[in-house]
């Protein structure tokens, strides 16, 4: 987040936090407001940074109550057909501008955002599209022909869908995924990552992938991988992660060695996989600054000391006795990084 110096005294500011009540749409949310504070003078100040941050997290509780599709969804939904913003729009009969503007973070209303999940399926965007009258011929049949692939193609990935759904669960993004759908992909390319840089031990993997996603929601309320964490004795886990790492190993994304120690205990440590390579693509310039943060952050701390580390966390202490899932907004309550 960017630094702010007061508009009186030319200082540095100190970014504070607090919870606060807003109302959006006739109802009320309540948020981690942040906010600058001049120490001087004691007046509060924001940025159109420290805004936006605010109000997505009302949106993303909007989204979530109402099962409405998020940013992410929307732009992805678009992509896999091949269709511009604008043609999107048309084929939905909405405002010329109105789907654009839903990718950018605007919140659709009730109809429309359900409109947009129930297309996500190919074969009932086939419906729509059959029933669109403004479209071209050609523009029809070309549309037509990329939704069969796509249907061809769900078909194919059956297993594969299942066995995802299986390891992060189905449920629609919400404040335990960060309000982002999981994704394998990406999550794999994090493994990777950590796997090339730091070769690490499997208890500290899931400390680095811990940190490196509520890092992230830390920064623009939306975490990078989409997955949940459990607190369990060991510090914060992703959940299911030893089926995750079994399933990417079987997968020969990344190598995992069993290294033998006393009376027949082993450690497992992760490493680079023969002709794999980390796939910086897939990240924005944010999530690969927060990926270098943890990496340095952790790189000269061994296995105990990362456990302490994560242990005096508050996502930690106020769920592990239960073992409970990790709700995203204990990211605003990270101050070691």
């Amino acid at each position: 987040m960017t630094i702010m110096k007061s508009p009186i005294t030319g200082k540095e500011m100190a970014l504070k936090r607090e919870k606060i009540s807003l109302v959006f749409r006739k109802e009320e949310f309540t948020i981690y407001s942040h906010f600058f504070v001049c120490e001087d003078s004691n007046e509060q100040f924001t940025s159109t940074e420290i805004d936006e941050l605010n109000l997505i997290q009302v949106y993303n509780q909007y989204r979530d109550k109402h099962n409405l599709p998020f940013p992410s969804e929307i732009k992805e939904i678009r992509r896999k057909y091949g269709l511009s913003a604008t043609k999107i729009a048309e084929i939905l009969g909405f405002g010329t501008n109105s789907y654009r503007k839903y990718e950018n973070g605007e919140v659709p209303s009730n109809s429309n955002g359900r409109l947009i999940q129930m297309v996500n399926d190919p074969r009932k965007f086939k419906d729509i599209v059959d029933l669109c009258d403004t479209l071209a011929l050609e523009e029809k049949s070309k549309l037509s022909i990329r939704i069969m692939e796509l249907i061809s193609i769900s078909k194919a990935n059956n297993f594969s869908n299942k066995m995802e759904a299986y390891l992060f669960g189905s449920r629609l993004p919400d404040a335990l995924s960060g309000y982002v759908k999981p994704d394998f992909s990406k999550l794999t390319e994090m493994v990777k990552y950590f796997a090339e840089r730091l070769e690490p031990w499997k208890t500290v993997l899931n400390k680095l992938l811990f940190y490196s996603d509520f890092l992230a929601y830390r920064s623009n309320c939306y975490s990078m991988s989409g997955v949940r964490y459990r607190a369990i004795k060991m510090g914060p886990v992703p959940n299911n992660y030893n089926s995750i790492y079994e399933f990417m190993y079987n997968e020969k994304h990344i190598d995992i060695v069993n290294i033998p120690f006393s009376n027949d205990i082993f450690g497992f440590q992760f490493k680079k996989a023969e002709k794999e390579e980390f796939n910086s693509e897939m990240f924005t310039e944010l999530e690969l600054q927060i990926l270098d943060k943890v990496s340095s952050s952790f790189s000269d701390m061994n296995t105990n000391q990362v456990i302490e580390f994560s242990h005096n966390e508050k996502a930690w202490i106020d769920n592990e006795n239960e073992r409970k899932l990790i709700d995203y907004n204990y990211a605003f309550e990270i101050d070691q990084i």
